[in-house]
């Protein structure tokens, strides 16, 4: 009996040892098979995205936008109303100048006296040039605001193609895009 108890004892001591060695492979081997897994399901998760947006691409046809919608049309009426605002206060002012430019000139000497009104003559034209040019912006923003309440608003009168937001932020009286414009300008 003591063979079998020293053989059983010396199990014992050897199993710890081995448990070890077992448990570290497995662990090892858990590891290297949760990172493929996690690699794995990256890859899937990839694909899966990719395919969605090619699917979403083929049920979505690329149609070409007509026309702005509503929010659209009123965020570019509300930039209209407010450069229709500064530009009639601008005009305001150019007018008053235009009227308010009779300078006395008696106390000046004759010789200056020339000088002084051609300056002041030059003046008024260049502020009444100003006045008919600002005149001529408000006329097209009032025009851009008939667009909207018509719903041809941000369609190119020449090609039939919607402006480009960016443009019409930047002129929102734009009733032709930048290429249109161009070739008009170029059959002139």
């Amino acid at each position: 009996m003591e063979k079998k108890t020293a053989t059983a004892t010396a199990a014992k001591k050897k199993s710890p040892a081995v448990s070890k060695t077992k448990t570290s492979v497995a662990t090892k081997a858990k590891t290297a098979v949760a990172a493929k897994v996690k690699a794995v399901t990256a890859k899937a998760k990839a694909v899966a995205t990719k395919t969605k947006a090619v699917t979403a691409k083929a049920k979505a046809p690329d149609v070409e936008k007509t026309k702005y919608s509503p929010e659209e049309l009123q965020e570019f009426k509300a930039l209209i109303l407010e450069k229709i605002a500064k530009a009639e206060k601008d005009l305001e002012m150019l007018q008053q100048a235009v009227a308010g430019s009779e300078n006395d000139v008696s106390d000046t000497a004759p010789t200056f006296k020339t000088l002084e009104e051609g300056s002041n003559v030059l003046l008024k034209e260049e502020n009444q040039k100003l006045a008919a040019r600002q005149q001529k912006f408000i006329r097209d923003l009032r025009a851009a605001l008939i667009r909207i309440e018509n719903g041809t608003y941000g369609i190119c009168q020449a090609t039939g193609k919607l402006i480009p937001k960016e443009r019409l932020m930047i002129v929102p009286h734009a009733t032709m895009t930048v290429e249109a414009k161009e070739a008009s300008k170029k059959r002139r």
